[in-house]
């Protein structure tokens, strides 16, 4: 056997890229299992249940799975792993939802398994329900908790029920004459996946694209394929209105047909775009969420949930009542730091398309990236600050290290004239960078049309350079963006270096490349939460160069001497353009 994959018993898979077979095998492999890292040559993939049970929902066998594993690998597929896919993938479809004269039902051909999992805790709800016919009859409101329940006890159930048509709504493309675009042949893949026409299991799921790689436009193109009524749920008031310019610039939707629902307009209208802060919002810890009643407001055909992954707790619970309804996610990532992964399996539906970032950077459709990790000692009055304090408190002494603002200035100056957003966590710090550099400052403090002006500004090439707290995070398009310097964090957040480094993989129109740089106080704290996000995004394929930023004291090192006079300097080979 000469396959590309090496397969382990605790289901993890290592795919070879270099060998002749590996394209053919990606995307399959993308199907079954999560990917996990891409460094380099070798991929690693690892089959979970969650993984598996959406191979199941794609219409794959376990049969069909084992037999391609086997084909392909070079040492065979363990006895352990023989056992995970017969196991998972059998344990789909065990359990059916289904509308039994006019009731919707759990059915299951194993009775004694219906028996058993009827004793739960888990599922007191359902007590006393059961039917002689052996189906289990459950209140429509219940549809999703059973489903979330019996997911988290390894039972996903396949749900038939089948979804109403919502309120129709007619959405046209604009042609690329009129200034819109067709879609690249991975977004249509996209798409197809999502809706699996003609088969009982489309209609709901999660599609995983790379930040910049489009996922707005997927998600009005599945609008477009089921012309229907949609509320679509995004991250902040930003990202609501960059939904809003892209629905109006690429479809003939008129400014009439499309609300926002926000903190400041309450519009709800055939399209409307909402935020999850106004649906969580409440005067009180035990006041209810009105806002949630927008789930009810019109007959909505399908529920968009911008990234998914940030998905509240309060907005998963209403989720679980409105079933009926077509559910579209979308993420650059399903990792989830609460580990609620399963939820959105059951209650948003399963993967149904993934692709990597160095696969779309490989054609064109992200940026090249260049990562840079350099680490900055602290003062002498920090580092006394810093030896007496408590640990929480050495973390911002660390994250607020006024070096950072030197070498931020001097990377500025390497990359003069591109397009910059200094990233930070910390107000006082973010102040101040702005005064030393002359940028303009975007906070949660920012009103939204100050925001809005600013952004617009930046993708104008009016203004070059902003200074960004966390509201830049999450689903803003800045595609001209070319270099971002963060200066502090969220301790480890994986979640927050992916959308940040995000923020500069747009392919630029000059086609050129995009620079990350990570500010991080050495010899404290901060070095391994740095390290933490730095394996991760290392496993996804990119790779941070590390660099030490030294000051000048005796005698000078020889690589400081290549420039001396300089009391700090930026590594040589960290060029502009």
């Amino acid at each position: 056997m000469d396959g590309p994959l090496i397969i382990k018993n605790d289901g993890s898979i290592l795919l070879d890229t270099g060998h002749p077979q590996a394209g053919g095998i990606r995307k399959w492999l993308a199907v079954i299992a999560d990917l996990v890292k891409n460094p380099g040559t070798v991929h690693l993939y690892r089959l979970t249940a969650c993984s598996l049970w959406g191979a199941a929902a794609q219409g794959r066998t376990s049969e069909e799975v084992l037999d391609a594993l086997e084909r392909h690998s070079r040492t065979g597929v363990p006895p352990a792993v023989r056992s995970l896919v017969t196991r998972e993938m059998g344990r789909y479809g065990l359990l059916r939802l289904i509308e039994k004269d006019g009731v919707l039902v759990l059915v299951s051909e194993d009775d004694r398994l219906v028996t058993k999992l009827l004793g739960r805790p888990e599922l007191s709800f359902l007590v006393g329900a059961r039917s002689v016919e052996g189906a289990v009859p459950v209140a429509l409101e219940k549809r999703g908790a059973i489903k979330r329940e019996l997911a988290r006890l390894g039972y996903p159930v396949v749900d038939e029920a089948g979804f109403h048509e919502g309120e129709t709504v007619e959405i046209r493309w604009r042609t690329d004459a009129e200034g819109g675009a067709l879609l690249r042949d991975y977004q249509q893949e996209a798409v197809e996946a999502f809706a699996l026409e003609g088969t009982r299991h489309g209609g709901s799921g999660v599609i995983v694209l790379p930040c910049g790689a489009g996922k707005t436009l997927v998600g009005i193109a599945a609008m477009a394929r089921l012309g229907c009524a949609t509320l679509i749920l995004a991250p902040n008031v930003a990202s609501v209105r960059q939904w809003k310019r892209e629905l109006l610039a690429r479809t003939f939707l008129s400014e009439e047909e499309i609300g926002e629902y926000s903190g400041e307009i309450k519009e709800v209208r055939p399209i409307t775009i909402a935020t999850y802060q106004i649906l969580t919002h409440r005067v009180s810890r035990n006041a209810p969420f009105w806002h949630m009643e927008l789930f009810r407001e019109r007959d909505w055909g399908l529920i968009v949930y911008d990234e998914v992954h940030l998905l509240p707790a309060p907005v998963f619970r209403v989720t679980a009542e409105i079933q009926a309804t077509r559910r579209l996610g979308l993420t650059a990532t399903l990792l989830r730091e609460d580990g609620c992964e399963e939820d959105v399996f059951s209650l948003i539906g399963p993967k149904r398309y993934e692709l990597p970032w160095r696969e779309l950077e490989a054609e064109g459709h992200l940026a090249r990236l260049e990562a840079w990790e350099i680490r900055i000692p602290l003062g002498d009055s920090a580092r006394k600050a810093y030896e007496a304090a408590q640990v929480r408190a050495q973390f911002r002494i660390a994250a607020e290290n006024e070096v950072k603002l030197q070498v931020c200035k001097e990377l500025l100056h390497k990359h003069e004239g591109l397009p910059t957003l200094i990233i930070g966590h910390y107000l006082a710090q973010l102040e101040q960078a702005a005064r030393l550099t002359y940028s303009a400052l975007i906070t949660g403090k920012t009103p939204h049309e100050e925001r809005e002006r600013l952004y617009q500004e930046f993708r104008d090439g009016r203004r070059n350079r902003l200074v960004v707290s966390r509201v830049a995070n999450f689903a803003i398009d800045l595609p001209e963006a070319q270099v971002a310097i963060e200066l502090s964090g969220s301790y480890g957040s994986r979640q927050e270096e992916t959308q940040r480094i995000g923020r500069v993989l747009r392919p630029k129109k000059n086609g050129g490349q995009a620079w990350f740089y990570t500010l991080v106080s050495d010899d404290t704290v901060e070095v391994g939460y740095a390290r933490k996000r730095r394996l991760f995004l290392a496993g996804q394929g990119y790779h941070y160069r590390q660099y030490p930023y030294r000051q000048r004291v005796g005698n000078a090192s020889e690589e400081t001497e290549e420039e001396s006079g300089n009391e700090h300097r930026i590594p040589a080979n960290v060029q502009g353009p």
